[in-house]
């Protein structure tokens, strides 16, 4: 794995300490886990939808923590001994896990539903009024003209 030195970007910005973070972590891509797997899909223009394949576990086996910038997704299969004694062949897997997603900022949870083996959770982008562009009026001074040069005369 190839290392990049942003060293040199740190100096010629300001406020993306956090960014340059992120992508020197990415180093560590590799060894992240791979279970369950899940799709992000982009639902609407500020919406988003992750969909995580959780085969048997239900409601109860799982839970969902949003905090600050994180969301995490917890998931942990409780055995039953009696159940366990009569099956013959396990291939689907019941081990736990934990995903943790990074949010952007301003992305809120907006619901979670668990359907046909999937856990769908839906997000929302919802910037504040105070946080959006907006235009700025350059003020200046009226053009010269012959009844300005009069009235201020």
């Amino acid at each position: 794995m190839r290392q990049y030195d942003l060293a040199p970007l740190y100096r010629n910005t300001v406020g993306f300490d956090r960014l340059f973070s992120m992508l020197d972590n990415l180093g560590g891509v590799e060894s992240a886990p791979s279970y369950p797997p899940y799709n992000i899909e982009r639902t609407g223009e500020n919406a988003y939808r992750i969909s995580i394949a959780v085969a048997g576990f239900t409601q109860g086996d799982l839970a969902i923590e949003s905090k600050e910038n994180t969301l995490s997704v917890k998931g942990e299969k409780t055995l039953d001994q009696d159940r366990k004694a009569d099956v013959l062949y396990q291939g689907i897997a019941a081990r736990s896990f934990e995903r943790r997603f990074q949010l952007a900022d301003y992305v809120q949870v907006t619901g979670a539903s668990l359907e046909n083996g999937l856990l769908h959770i839906d997000l929302v982008r919802e910037i504040p009024e105070a946080k959006k562009p907006r235009q700025i009026a350059i003020a200046g001074s009226a053009p010269k003209t012959i009844e300005n040069i009069k009235a201020a005369a």
